[in-house]
């Protein structure tokens, strides 16, 4: 997968600006969100794993999902992960307006209630002080769902996104987030796709319109590792008022 192309032009510029972006994680108005980390999406036999194996283990997806997750965990950043709705037989049975994507989960059967592929992948189960969000039924964590509650309520300022899958539930994701006013970082090669072209799309097209940081795992895990307590800023007042 190619980088993408800066302001300047250049891919030291990218890279410098992406990284300099990332270098500020308070774990106290920061938070990891875990988009769709279900059997069928990142497990062998998964519905869509054949679908996501190409990119998956190109850019090394679980392990970096991983270690990103544990840096989140050790240092106190609050974990919220964002499910997509788990499907039951008669879901959009009376829908005027259903999207392709949801006419194949209706075929499909994707993350069908009960079945392990609506499982969590087992590297990725919420533990106790996780905090898991009302499913969203499209392709954003944020509409119809709590998580734009749940994150003010715990303070959060700043988004930080892995998962599944690149162009669709992360980008749009991502892009409400920074609508509602949140600091956005895309993790990238923590971020799995079923095409490399939808990897191209995301992060060397539509990211760089939005995100304020697009750093790669190493680049995201040397930022929390490198912020001490001491260097952080003062807490700043809530993201907005009238929340």
């Amino acid at each position: 997968m190619g980088t993408s192309t800066p302001s300047d032009g250049t891919e030291a510029g990218r890279s410098e600006e992406a990284t300099a972006a990332a270098h500020s994680y308070p774990s106290d108005e920061t938070a990891l969100l875990v988009i769709d980390p279900y059997n069928d999406f990142l497990s062998e036999g998964g519905k869509l794993w054949p679908a996501a194996r190409e990119v998956a283990e190109g850019i090394g997806l679980l392990d970096h999902m991983r270690a990103a997750l544990a840096a989140a965990r050790d240092h106190g950043i609050r974990v919220f992960i964002v499910p997509h709705h788990r499907t039951s037989p008669g879901d959009y049975r009376t829908w005027d307006h259903l999207s392709p994507t949801q006419r194949r989960i209706v075929e499909r059967q994707t993350f069908a209630v009960g079945s392990w592929g609506a499982q969590w992948h087992p590297d990725f189960e919420p533990r106790e002080n996780d905090l898991v969000m009302s499913q969203h039924w499209s392709a954003s964590g944020f509409a119809n769902t709590d998580l734009d509650m749940m994150l003010t309520q715990h303070g959060i300022r700043q988004i930080v996104l892995i998962g599944m899958r690149a162009n669709t539930c992360v980008d749009t994701t991502a892009r409400f987030g920074q609508e509602l006013g949140y600091h956005v970082t895309l993790v990238r090669d923590a971020i799995g796709a079923f095409a490399w072209d939808e990897m191209t799309a995301t992060f060397e097209i539509n990211a760089p319109q939005y995100a304020h940081a697009i750093p790669t795992t190493e680049e995201f895990l040397a930022a929390v590792h490198d912020r001490s307590p001491a260097d952080r800023p003062a807490r700043r007042p809530t993201r907005r008022s009238g929340s």
